[in-house]
Protein backbone atom coordinates (compact mmCIF):
# COMPACT_ATOMS: atom_id res chain seq x y z
CA UNK A 1 0.00 0.00 0.00
CA UNK A 2 2.71 2.41 1.01
CA UNK A 3 4.69 1.59 -2.12
CA UNK A 4 1.81 2.31 -4.47
CA UNK A 5 1.07 5.58 -2.68
CA UNK A 6 4.69 6.65 -3.10
CA UNK A 7 4.58 5.83 -6.82
CA UNK A 8 1.35 7.79 -7.29
CA UNK A 9 2.79 10.79 -5.45
CA UNK A 10 5.93 10.77 -7.58
CA UNK A 11 3.89 10.55 -10.77
CA UNK A 12 1.72 13.47 -9.67
CA UNK A 13 4.79 15.61 -9.00
CA UNK A 14 5.89 15.27 -12.61
CA UNK A 15 4.88 18.31 -14.58
CA UNK A 16 3.21 16.88 -17.66
CA UNK A 17 1.16 19.51 -19.42
CA UNK A 18 -1.63 18.80 -21.85
CA UNK A 19 0.28 20.52 -24.64
CA UNK A 20 3.25 18.14 -24.34
CA UNK A 21 3.66 15.16 -26.57
CA UNK A 22 5.86 12.12 -26.43
CA UNK A 23 8.84 13.66 -28.22
CA UNK A 24 9.37 16.38 -25.57
CA UNK A 25 11.58 16.06 -22.57
CA UNK A 26 10.03 15.74 -19.13
CA UNK A 27 11.01 18.35 -16.56
CA UNK A 28 11.64 16.82 -13.13
CA UNK A 29 11.31 18.78 -9.93
CA UNK A 30 14.52 20.04 -8.33
CA UNK A 31 14.22 17.68 -5.38
CA UNK A 32 15.98 14.93 -7.37
CA UNK A 33 19.77 15.12 -7.44
CA UNK A 34 21.89 13.18 -9.89
CA UNK A 35 23.42 10.09 -8.33
CA UNK A 36 27.20 10.12 -8.12
CA UNK A 37 28.78 6.71 -8.32
CA UNK A 38 32.40 6.34 -7.31
CA UNK A 39 34.29 3.61 -9.11
CA UNK A 40 35.78 0.96 -6.87
CA UNK A 41 38.57 0.15 -9.31
CA UNK A 42 42.01 1.67 -8.88
CA UNK A 43 43.63 3.22 -11.94
CA UNK A 44 46.03 0.90 -13.76
CA UNK A 45 49.58 2.24 -13.65
CA UNK A 46 51.26 -0.16 -16.08
CA UNK A 47 53.90 1.75 -18.01
CA UNK A 48 55.78 -1.05 -19.77
CA UNK A 49 54.32 -4.45 -20.52
CA UNK A 50 56.94 -7.16 -20.10
CA UNK A 51 57.03 -10.22 -22.27
CA UNK A 52 55.90 -13.45 -20.66
CA UNK A 53 59.45 -14.82 -20.49
CA UNK A 54 60.78 -11.55 -19.00
CA UNK A 55 58.31 -11.46 -16.13
CA UNK A 56 59.37 -12.71 -12.70
CA UNK A 57 56.88 -14.84 -10.85
CA UNK A 58 55.91 -12.98 -7.71
CA UNK A 59 54.33 -13.78 -4.38
CA UNK A 60 51.29 -11.78 -3.20
CA UNK A 61 53.63 -9.28 -1.50
CA UNK A 62 55.31 -8.58 -4.87
CA UNK A 63 58.62 -10.25 -3.94
CA UNK A 64 60.01 -12.69 -6.51
CA UNK A 65 59.61 -16.41 -5.94
CA UNK A 66 63.04 -17.91 -5.23
CA UNK A 67 63.38 -21.40 -6.66
CA UNK A 68 65.25 -24.23 -4.94
CA UNK A 69 68.28 -25.36 -6.91
CA UNK A 70 70.44 -28.48 -6.86
CA UNK A 71 73.69 -26.50 -7.17
CA UNK A 72 75.41 -23.89 -5.00
CA UNK A 73 78.20 -21.35 -5.49
CA UNK A 74 81.58 -23.11 -5.66
CA UNK A 75 80.25 -26.41 -7.04
CA UNK A 76 82.08 -27.99 -9.98
CA UNK A 77 79.59 -28.69 -12.75
CA UNK A 78 79.53 -30.11 -16.27
CA UNK A 79 77.39 -28.50 -18.98
CA UNK A 80 75.01 -31.11 -20.42
CA UNK A 81 73.18 -29.01 -23.05
CA UNK A 82 73.84 -26.07 -25.34
CA UNK A 83 76.83 -24.79 -27.29
CA UNK A 84 79.29 -25.49 -24.46
CA UNK A 85 78.11 -29.08 -23.92
CA UNK A 86 80.76 -31.22 -22.21
CA UNK A 87 82.75 -28.35 -20.66
CA UNK A 88 83.53 -28.36 -16.92
CA UNK A 89 83.65 -25.26 -14.72
CA UNK A 90 82.94 -23.80 -11.30
CA UNK A 91 79.78 -21.88 -10.41
CA UNK A 92 80.54 -18.25 -9.54
CA UNK A 93 77.04 -16.77 -9.25
CA UNK A 94 73.45 -17.96 -8.80
CA UNK A 95 70.18 -16.21 -9.69
CA UNK A 96 67.41 -17.99 -7.78
CA UNK A 97 64.47 -15.99 -9.15
CA UNK A 98 64.90 -17.48 -12.63
CA UNK A 99 67.00 -20.61 -11.82
CA UNK A 100 70.11 -19.56 -13.72
CA UNK A 101 73.80 -19.92 -12.87
CA UNK A 102 77.01 -18.29 -14.08
CA UNK A 103 79.84 -20.77 -14.69
CA UNK A 104 83.44 -19.58 -14.87
CA UNK A 105 84.78 -19.33 -18.48
CA UNK A 106 81.67 -20.98 -19.96
CA UNK A 107 78.91 -19.48 -22.17
CA UNK A 108 81.05 -16.48 -23.08
CA UNK A 109 79.25 -13.73 -24.98
CA UNK A 110 80.74 -10.72 -26.78
CA UNK A 111 79.78 -7.31 -25.40
CA UNK A 112 80.52 -4.04 -27.16
CA UNK A 113 81.29 -1.35 -24.57
CA UNK A 114 80.98 2.33 -25.40
CA UNK A 115 83.62 4.72 -24.14
CA UNK A 116 82.63 6.31 -20.83
CA UNK A 117 85.01 9.27 -21.07
CA UNK A 118 86.33 11.42 -23.90
CA UNK A 119 89.85 9.93 -23.97
CA UNK A 120 88.89 6.30 -23.28
CA UNK A 121 88.30 4.16 -26.39
CA UNK A 122 85.41 1.72 -26.75
CA UNK A 123 86.16 -1.97 -26.37
CA UNK A 124 84.88 -5.43 -27.14
CA UNK A 125 84.89 -7.71 -24.09
CA UNK A 126 83.81 -11.28 -23.33
CA UNK A 127 81.37 -11.81 -20.46
CA UNK A 128 80.01 -14.99 -18.88
CA UNK A 129 76.29 -15.21 -19.57
CA UNK A 130 73.98 -17.20 -17.26
CA UNK A 131 72.90 -20.77 -18.06
CA UNK A 132 69.72 -22.41 -16.83
CA UNK A 133 70.41 -24.67 -13.86
CA UNK A 134 68.79 -27.63 -15.63
CA UNK A 135 71.59 -27.51 -18.22
CA UNK A 136 74.35 -28.23 -15.68
CA UNK A 137 75.11 -31.37 -13.70
CA UNK A 138 77.34 -31.81 -10.66
CA UNK A 139 80.76 -33.19 -11.56
CA UNK A 140 83.32 -35.23 -9.61
CA UNK A 141 86.89 -34.11 -10.32
CA UNK A 142 88.35 -37.23 -8.70
CA UNK A 143 86.53 -39.79 -10.83
CA UNK A 144 85.76 -37.53 -13.85
CA UNK A 145 82.06 -38.37 -13.90
CA UNK A 146 78.88 -36.23 -13.87
CA UNK A 147 76.13 -37.32 -11.52
CA UNK A 148 72.77 -36.37 -10.14
CA UNK A 149 72.64 -35.05 -6.59
CA UNK A 150 71.18 -36.81 -3.56
CA UNK A 151 70.55 -35.73 0.03
CA UNK A 152 71.25 -37.70 3.18
CA UNK A 153 71.58 -37.10 6.91
CA UNK A 154 74.90 -38.07 8.52
CA UNK A 155 75.31 -39.68 11.96
CA UNK A 156 75.93 -36.30 13.61
CA UNK A 157 72.61 -34.96 12.24
CA UNK A 158 73.94 -32.74 9.45
CA UNK A 159 72.10 -32.87 6.12
CA UNK A 160 74.53 -33.04 3.18
CA UNK A 161 74.44 -33.38 -0.59
CA UNK A 162 76.25 -36.25 -2.30
CA UNK A 163 76.80 -37.55 -5.82
CA UNK A 164 74.58 -40.55 -6.52
CA UNK A 165 77.00 -42.32 -8.92
CA UNK A 166 80.12 -42.02 -6.78
CA UNK A 167 78.76 -41.50 -3.26
CA UNK A 168 81.13 -38.53 -2.86
CA UNK A 169 79.91 -35.96 -0.29
CA UNK A 170 79.84 -32.44 -1.71
CA UNK A 171 78.99 -30.38 1.39
CA UNK A 172 82.06 -31.01 3.55
CA UNK A 173 83.71 -28.60 5.97
CA UNK A 174 86.89 -28.64 3.83
CA UNK A 175 84.99 -27.53 0.74
CA UNK A 176 83.38 -24.65 2.65
CA UNK A 177 86.78 -23.54 3.99
CA UNK A 178 88.25 -23.55 0.47
CA UNK A 179 85.28 -21.53 -0.81
CA UNK A 180 85.58 -18.94 1.99
CA UNK A 181 89.35 -18.57 1.43
CA UNK A 182 88.84 -18.10 -2.30
CA UNK A 183 86.16 -15.44 -1.73
CA UNK A 184 88.39 -13.61 0.79
CA UNK A 185 91.29 -13.64 -1.69
CA UNK A 186 88.99 -12.26 -4.38
CA UNK A 187 87.80 -9.46 -2.06
CA UNK A 188 91.43 -8.61 -1.20
CA UNK A 189 92.36 -8.44 -4.89
CA UNK A 190 89.35 -6.17 -5.62
CA UNK A 191 90.26 -3.90 -2.69
CA UNK A 192 93.88 -3.68 -3.89
CA UNK A 193 92.73 -2.88 -7.44
CA UNK A 194 90.38 -0.16 -6.19
CA UNK A 195 93.10 1.50 -4.06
Amino acid sequence: MAATAAIQASMASLSISSSSFFGDRLSFPCTFSPLTVKSQEKPCLIVVKLKRWERKECKPNSLPILHKMHVKVGDTVKVIAGDDKGKVGEITKIFRHNSTVVVKDINLKTKHMKSREQDEPGQIIKIEAPLHSSNVMLYSKDQNVASRVGHKVLDDGTRVRYLIKTGEIIDTAENWKKLKEASQKGEAVEAAAAA
